[in-house]
This record gives structure tokens, C-alpha cells and sequence, in this order.
């Protein structure tokens, strides 16, 4: 079975949080394959687990994809404090050979990079035909600086290729296709005919014991946190993800919660953090807010990571116009709000930039909605784009991410413990990718067996394959399936 037949027959979607559907992202030909392992999200350290134990895998499927999309460079990214895992990822190169696209090209993590290619012109590349090719492909550890959001694709293309993906664009726009280091571990396991059922889960915070759990899909969070010793707080919120992108979920919902394909870190925090309070803030409130006390300082545009890389996003502007305007459906027209567009939500802006307190980001994610509803797409002129000179000097550094985030006492947890989960129940979402949902092949008395098929991609559409997460009986199908353990 060809490797791109397998990665779709497993479910595998894309492990840092969007959910695309990775065999239609790795359909495609390439001249650079970037292995995202920079885990740019303070608190977060699933990624960092899997590289120091599951490297030998990370390594095998980097080079397998780098061979199917027919890449020149194969590139893992991962920050240069990252000593321990950059360690065990060269011990994996050196002990697969062959099998992992030869040894690493010899650079440690205090080297400043990668010297073949970079600067070059991008060229057109075909957006599909990823068969295998003969031969195997060299693969280099590349380091970054701890900064945020060193992980963000269009962020790391332009790192490791000096090239910037156009605004609005993807990374093949420049020759280029980036696959977070957990969906690389789980396309090893498609390679050896395991669907993608189970999920690898950094929980931290207000718990006990902050611990990685690899829980089924559909597993509840309120299991996962029982694994990390339960939570500190009687009554708490919850992080879905990282501080700085992640939702915000309130107690009642959190318990409700399931850990989805994308679920990448729960955090635990009490009630009324500031991230709370900040994530309830209405539009009224905003505006009032924006009204009175926006200053124009311009930092929130200084400091953007997309405006550093020459996109034409000025969220200061914007704040004015959201300001001094009517509602956003009334801004519309205006082409320098439509730039809220290809904002990326990293939050710098908001949890950062801002000496005011102001929420540059929702409100760029409500004009980017609107858009939407609105049918109006994002227009992007024909330019040369180029990185802004400032930009080395104006990285945010995680720590002080975590800082303002208000996390900042989680921070320096050492988290190298694995706590398996074992469900009664999941309750598993038909949504769990980016594109249509799936759609169920089982029906309520069903029992089903442990990686079975239990719901399909609809044909034609954009999505994933769902499997069961544990053996049992089928009790509900709705938006979720249910499954029940049973003797």
C-alpha cells in the first residue's frame, strides 16, 4: 500500500491544532518537507515527550514523506534549548540510516542554520502527484530561538527558507509543506496499519501531578485531569490547547469536554484567571474599551508576527476604525479592515503588545467572521514580499509570553511522566478535523472492536476517516458517537 494510502486510511490529521486532513496536505511535490517541532505554546511539552521517546518513529515517517513528496531538504525544526531532544532525535538519525534519509548533516543546536537553499526563488510546484520516489533523502536538525510563535507555519517556513509564504497563502506556495512533529508520529503508525484513535495530551496547571496522557479520542477531560492528580481548584477553567491561542472554557463546559484529534493541551487554571475574564469580555465592552483608551501606540503592528514578515496587517488601524465606527458589518468596506483576514490569532497582539489592555485579536477573528457571512474574500495584490529588517529584534520570547499570559508559575515544569487512559466511555465528536464532518457507519447496539472504522469522510469532501478509540458497545449516535466498554 502506497504511504499516502495509508496515512488516509488511518485519520490522520494534522496534530498542532488546525486539523488539516494530512493526506490531502501531503498530496503534493516539494522541494523542502519542515518537520514542525518547535512547540511554540508556553506550557506545552507533548511534542517534547515524543521526541525524546519516540524519535526512532519521528524519524522513520520524516523520511518516508520526504521520499513520497519528492523533497531536496528535510528539515526538523525544534529550538536549540531543546538539548535533550535534540540529542535523542541525532541518536535516531545516526541508528536509522537508510530507513530515516540518512544521518543528520552534523549541526548542533547552537549552529545558526541552514546554509543550501536558502534565499533561493520558489518556482512552481504541482499541488498534487505525491507518489514514491526512488532514493532517499538527507534529513538536518535545524534550530530555533525560544520565541513565539516559533511554530507558526508561515513563522517557520520563513526560518528555515528565508522565504516568505505570500499573506493569505500556504507554505506550497513557496515550495514548501510543514507537518507538526506528533502527526509524524502518528504516520508511523499508519505505516505499521494503526489508525490515528489516540491522542498525546499535555496537562498542567492547577493539577497535582502535571503529566503527558495519551488518551482514546472521546476520552473526557475531566478523566485526563484525574490523571494528573486532579485539580488544585474546587472549581476551575480550562486552557483547550496553548495560553496564548487555546479556548477558553468555563467549568461547566470543561467537564462536558472530550478530547478530540487536535486537543493538544488541557490546562487547568483557576476560575477567574485573567485569561478567563479576558475570554468573556463582550463586543460592546470592547468597543467602549477600544473608544476610550486605544492610544495608537502602534505595537500591536511593531510586534505582529505576520506584519514582520511584510504582510499588509496593521491591527492598530483597524482598532481605530473598530473604535470609531458602527458595527463591523458596517467597516466592511474598508480594505484595511478586510486585512483582519489574514490575521493568524497567535495573540501577541492582545496578550502582549497592548499597554492598555485592549483585544486586537477577537476583535480581528469577530471583522474575519463577518467576512465569512458576507462572502468576501481576502484580496491579495501581486508584491515582492519581504520580512521587515526589525524583525530579529522584535521576537517575543516565550517566557515572557508566559508572563503576561498570566502562566508564568508553570512555566519551568519538568513534565517526562506518561499516564496511559482507560476509558469506560468516549464520547467521539463526528467533527474532528478541518472540512466536512464524518459520517457514521455505526448505528446504537453496534459493538465495534478497538481501530475499527466507525465513521467515514463523505465522499468527495475534505476530512477524515474516524476510528474506535476502545472495543465496546455503540449507545448513541448523534453529532458524537458514544462507545461503552463492555465484558
Amino acid at each position: 500500500m502506497e504511504l499516502l494510502e495509508q496515512i488516509v486510511r488511518a485519520g490522520v490529521v494534522g496534530l498542532g491544532g488546525a486539523g488539516f486532513p494530512t493526506g490531502k496536505k501531503l498530496d503534493c511535490r516539494v522541494e523542502w518537507l519542515i518537520v514542525n517541532g518547535a512547540e511554540c505554546e508556553p506550557l506545552l511539552r507533548t511534542d517534547r515527550y515524543l521526541m525524546r521517546h519516540n524519535a526512532g518513529r519521528v524519524v522513520r515517517a520524516a523520511g518516508a514523506v520526504a521520499r513520497m513528496v519528492g523533497a531536496k531538504h528535510c528539515v526538523i525544526a525544534l529550538k536549540r534549548a531543546y538539548t535533550e531532544e535534540w540529542k535523542a532525535l541525532e541518536e535516531a538519525l545516526v541508528g536509522e540510516g537508510p530507513e530515516s534519509g540518512g544521518p543528520a548533516a552534523g549541526r548542533g543546536p547552537e549552529s545558526g542554520g541552514l546554509a543550501a537553499g536558502r534565499g533561493s526563488a520558489a518556482g512552481n510546484y504541482p499541488e498534487s502527484g505525491g507518489a514514491s520516489v526512488p532514493g532517499t533523502v538527507p534529513i538536518e536538525l535545524f534550530p530555533l530561538d525560544s520565541f513565539y510563535p516559533a511554530g507558526d507555519e508561515q513563522v517557520l517556513v520563513y526560518e528555515v527558507t528565508e522565504r516568505v509564504v505570500p499573506p493569505a497563502g500556504i507554505p506550497l506556495d513557496v515550495g514548501a509543506v510543514v507537518s507538526n512533529l506528533a502527526t509524524m508520529n502518528a504516520i508511523s503508525d499508519a505505516m505499521d496499519g494503526i489508525p490515528l484513535t489516540k491522542k498525546y495530551i499535555t496537562v498542567t496547571g492547577e493539577v497535582k501531578r502535571p503529566t503527558i496522557v495519551r488518551a482514546p479520542v472521546g476520552t473526557s477531560f475531566e478523566e485526563c485531569i484525574r490523571l494528573a492528580g486532579g485539580s488544585k481548584e474546587e472549581r476551575y477553567c480550562v486552557i483547550d490547547g496553548g495560553p496564548m491561542m487555546g479556548k477558553v472554557m468555563g467549568y461547566e463546559e470543561a467537564r462536558e469536554a472530550a478530547v478530540t484529534k487536535t486537543t493538544s493541551g488541557i490546562i487547568v487554571l483557576d476560575e477567574d484567571h485573567y485569561l478567563s475574564v479576558l475570554s468573556k469580555t463582550p463586543v460592546g465592552r470592547m468597543k467602549r474599551l477600544a473608544s476610550a483608551a486605544c492610544i495608537q501606540c502602534s505595537y500591536c503592528t511593531q510586534l505582529c508576527p505576520r506584519n514582520l514578515l511584510g504582510h499588509p496587517l496593521e491591527p492598530h488601524k483597524i482598532m481605530r476604525r473598530f473604535a470609531a465606527g458602527g458595527d463591523i458589518p458596517s467597516l466592511l468596506d474598508d480594505p484595511v479592515v478586510r486585512q483582519a483576514a489574514i490575521c493568524c490569532q497567535c495573540g501577541v497582539c492582545e496578550q502582549y503588545a497592548c499597554p492598555m489592555g485592549l483585544t486586537p485579536r477577537r476583535i480581528n477573528a469577530l471583522i474575519r467572521d463577518e467576512m465569512r457571512k458576507a462572502g468576501i474574500p481576502y484580496e491579495r495584490r501581486e508584491a515582492l514580499w519581504e520580512a521587515d529588517p526589525e524583525r530579529r529584534n522584535r521576537k517575543l520570547p516565550t517566557k515572557r509570553a508566559a508572563a503576561r499570559s498570566g502562566v508564568l508559575d508553570y512555566y519551568d515544569f519538568e513534565i517526562d511522566t506518561l499516564a496511559e487512559a482507560a476509558p469506560s466511555t468516549v464520547r467521539i465528536s463526528l467533527r474532528q478535523n478541518m472540512g466536512a464532518p464524518a459520517q457514521p457507519v455505526v448505528q446504537e447496539g453496534d459493538r465495534v472492536r478497538e481501530g475499527q472504522l466507525i465513521a467515514r469522510c463523505p465522499e468527495e469532501k475534505l476530512g477524515a476517516d474516524i476510528h474506535a478509540g476502545i472495543g465496546g458497545v455503540v449507545t448513541k449516535v448523534t453529532d458524537y458517537i458514544v462507545i461503552e466498554a463492555r465484558g
